[in-house]
């Protein structure tokens, strides 16, 4: 198993629009074969003294953190998958920045072999 993981800070004032999107988004990669792709709110997230999910996107007053993942077969599988995600023409308007409900500045992700899976 592969996963990508993301971390973004998301204005309180606008969680339902990025829900919305991420369910359109969420729809689009499953269609194209991710295994699963998972949502999260913070819900017991604190600033830490050296790092936190608040720090790592620099959360601002008014702002909470989602922390998201998308679970495939391998890393080639992610790799197939994503090309297919990128170029569905349902997917442009979500990546225009200055239309997404968050700061995708302050946004981050990366790839992840799986070590451990119970």
């Amino acid at each position: 198993m592969y996963v990508d993981g993301f971390v973004v800070p998301v204005p309180k004032k606008k969680v339902q629009d990025y829900r919305r999107m991420a369910q359109k988004a969420g729809r689009i990669w499953r269609e194209h074969g991710a295994l699963e792709f998972r949502e999260c709110a913070a819900d017991d997230v604190k600033k830490g003294k050296v790092t936190s999910f608040p720090q790592a996107v620099k959360l601002k007053s008014g702002e909470t953190v989602f922390f998201s993942w998308i679970v495939y077969k391998s890393r080639q599988h992610r790799d197939a998958v994503n090309k297919k995600v990128m170029k569905d023409k349902r997917m442009a308007p979500m990546m225009d920045m200055s239309r997404m409900p968050f700061d995708g500045r302050r946004m981050f992700w990366g790839g992840f072999k799986v070590m451990v899976d119970l």
